[in-house]
């Protein structure tokens, strides 16, 4: 379950924050989850609550933006979005995809108080 490691990994830019900010709690942490990021959003959110006790997120809601899978086609010169990694593209039906997005998962934001 690597969604307890990305978790762990949120907790450690918190706690920094809190220190550097001077912040005592967090109320909303808002998570970018790309769509091929490969995160199972309903361990991301059971993990995030329990490696969040005794910090300063403990109790924080955690909000999930989804952003979309990109890619640049090769044959046609566009930028698309895409449902699955593996897809053709749906402006030309092409095969010569290179990824441009999708797979990073980053905060976006937090609400402190």
């Amino acid at each position: 379950m690597h969604e307890m490691s990305l978790c762990e990994g949120v907790r450690r830019i918190i706690d920094e924050q809190a220190a550097v900010h001077g912040f005592s709690a967090v109320r909303v942490v808002r998570l970018e989850v790309g769509r091929f990021a490969g995160v199972e959003k309903d361990a991301l959110a059971f993990a995030f609550d329990v490696v969040m006790q005794g910090g300063p997120a403990e109790g924080a809601r955690l909000e999930l933006i989804d952003l979309p899978g990109a890619a640049l086609c090769y044959d046609c010169g566009q930028q698309v979005e895409l449902e699955h990694r593996l897809a053709p593209c749906p402006a030309c039906g092409g095969g010569r995809l290179m990824p441009q997005g999708g797979d990073e998962m980053r905060i976006k934001d937090l609400e402190v108080i």
